[in-house]
C-alpha cells in the first residue's frame, strides 16, 4: 500500500510526532510510507524518522511566516481547533494541493483540524482515516459540531483507547464510519531493562498543569521521609518549570527531587531508574506509561481519563491511584520503594505486559484496518456493519445548547466592555 500520513508539526517535539514516526517507520518495512508536515520549524526535525519514510513539509515557518497569505485566517481548518491559530489561508491552499495531488491509497490524519481537511478535501479514491490522539469529550461543544458534520465522509475513526471509542459510538451519529481503537505503539528498546535496583523514581511529560508534578513533588516527600536516599528525576520542560523549582525549594526536597530537562530519546533515562511514576488529571493514553514500562519499570499512575487504566493490570505491572490523591499516591510509591522483591517482579511483569504495545501488533492491527477498508472502497460496500450503528441524537442537541449559550456569554461581555 502507499500511505501518507498527515500531521501538524513533524519537525517539533510530542506524543503525536512520536508515535506517528514509530507506526510510519514500523509500515514502512511492508509499504510506502511518507509524512506530510503542514509546518516546519527547523532544519531538521528533533526525531529522526525511519531513512525509509519520506518526509514532505508543506509551509516552511523559517521563510513563509511573514507570507501575506499566512497572516490571512484559515477558513477550512476549524476555528474551534486547539490549533487554529497557526493555521491560515496559506496552509488551506497548501494542504488542499498536496490532498489534490495525493496518489496514496490511505491517508491519515493525525488531529481534527486536519481530518476536516481529509474529510473535505482529499480524494474520494483515497481511504480516509481520522486518528484521534486526544479524546471526543475533550474536545469543546463547538468542534465537535464540526466533526458530526463532516466526519461522516472519513471511512474510519482511530481514537488510541477503546474508552474514547466507545464514546464516539455512543456520542457522535457517523453512518458508514468504522471506529476502531489503534492504540500507539512503542519501539523495543536497544538497551536492557532497568533491574530495580536503582533507587530512582523517574517522570516524564510537559511541564504544564495537568499533568501535576506538583502533586507527585508532594507525594515524594513522603517517600524521601523515609529513604531519603531514593530520588525523583522529572523529564520535560514547560510553563509550570519555575513554580516545581519553587515546591521543591519549600518543601527541602532539593537532595532528592531534580528537573531534568526535556530528553529524547528517554529509553536511557528510564533504564536508569526502577520505578515509573504518571500524575495527570487527563491523559488521552498515556505514552509515557508504556515507554516506562518497555524499559521494565513498574508504574504508579493516577486512574485518569482515558488510557492508564486501559495500561496499567494494578497489582501486576504498576498501581493505579484516584485522581489528585496526594495521599494515596504517596502510599502506592512507598509500598514499591520499601518492598525490594515487589518492585523487581512488578517490573519484570510490566515488561511483559507492554509487549502488545510493540510494534509489530500495533502494525498488524492498522494493516489489517487499512485492507479491510480498501476491500470495502473496491467493493463499494460500507466500512463497518451494522453492529456499529450510531445511534444518539440527544449530545448533539445538547453541544448546540452549550455554543449558543457560549455565543451569549461572549455577547453579553462584549456590550459590557
Amino acid at each position: 500500500m502507499k500511505i501518507s500520513f498527515l500531521i501538524h508539526n513533524a519537525y517539533g517535539i510530542g506524543g503525536t510526532i512520536t508515535t506517528t514516526f514509530n507506526l510510519a517507520g514500523a509500515l514502512a518495512d511492508r509499504h510506502d510510507v511518507e509524512i506530510i508536515s503542514v509546518l516546519r520549524s527547523r532544519e531538521r526535525p528533533n526525531l529522526t524518522p525511519d531513512p525509509r519514510v519520506r518526509l514532505r513539509p508543506l509551509v516552511d515557518l523559517r521563510h513563509e511566516k511573514n507570507d501575506p497569505r499566512h497572516l490571512t485566517p484559515a477558513k477550512v481548518f476549524p476555528s474551534s481547533e486547539y490549533r487554529y491559530r497557526e493555521y491560515s489561508a496559506l496552509t488551506d491552499e497548501r494542504i488542499s494541493e498536496a490532498l489534490a495531488s495525493l496518489d496514496a491509497d490511505v491517508v491519515v490524519g493525525t488531529r481534527p483540524g486536519l481530518n476536516v481537511h481529509l474529510a473535505l478535501q482529499a480524494p474520494a479514491r483515497t481511504v480516509r482515516v481520522g486518528q484521534e490522539h486526544l479524546t471526543l469529550d475533550n474536545h469543546p461543544p463547538r468542534l465537535r459540531n464540526v466533526l458530526r458534520r463532516v466526519y461522516p465522509r472519513l471511512d474510519a475513526i482511530t481514537p488510541v483507547t477503546e474508552a474514547d471509542a466507545a464514546a464516539y459510538r455512543r456520542k457522535m451519529r457517523l453512518p458508514g464510519v468504522r471506529v476502531q481503537a489503534l492504540p500507539n505503539s512503542v519501539p523495543t528498546p536497544t538497551l536492557p531493562p532497568a533491574d530495580g535496583r536503582e533507587r530512582v523514581v523517574v517522570a516524564a511529560g510537559r511541564l504544564v498543569p495537568v499533568k501535576r508534578f506538583d502533586l507527585l513533588i508532594e507525594a515524594f516527600a513522603a517517600v524521601a521521609a523515609q529513604y531519603p536516599d531514593w530520588k525523583l528525576r522529572i523529564y520535560g520542560r514547560g510553563e509550570e518549570q519555575e513554580r516545581l523549582r519553587g515546591l521543591i525549594d519549600r518543601l527541602g526536597l532539593y537532595n532528592n527531587v531534580f528537573l531534568m530537562g526535556a530528553v529524547t530519546p528517554m529509553e536511557a533515562e528510564w533504564v536508569k531508574g526502577s520505578i515509573g511514576a504518571a500524575t495527570s488529571n487527563f491523559e488521552p493514553f498515556g505514552m509515557t506509561i508504556v515507554e516506562a514500562m518497555r524499559c521494565g519499570l513498574p508504574v504508579v499512575s493516577t486512574d485518569c481519563a482515558y488510557g492508564p487504566g486501559e495500561i496499567i493490570a494494578p497489582g501486576e505491572d504498576g498501581r493505579l491511584v484516584p485522581v489528585g490523591d496526594r495521599d494515596a499516591l504517596a502510599g502506592a510509591l512507598l509500598d514499591l520503594v520499601g518492598d525490594d522483591e515487589l518492585r523487581r517482579r512488578m517490573g519484570r511483569t510490566a515488561l511483559e505486559n507492554s509487549r502488545r504495545y510493540a510494534p509489530a501488533p500495533v502494525v498488524a492491527q492498522a494493516e489489517r484496518l487499512f485492507e479491510e477498508l480498501l476491500a470495502a472502497r473496491s467493493a463499494g460496500r460500507p466500512a463497518r456493519g451494522t453492529e456499529h450503528a450510531l445511534v444518539s441524537s440527544g449530545y448533539a442537541t445538547r453541544d448546540t445548547m452549550l455554543v449558543a449559550a457560549s455565543s451569549v456569554v461572549r455577547a453579553v461581555r462584549k456590550a459590557r466592555r
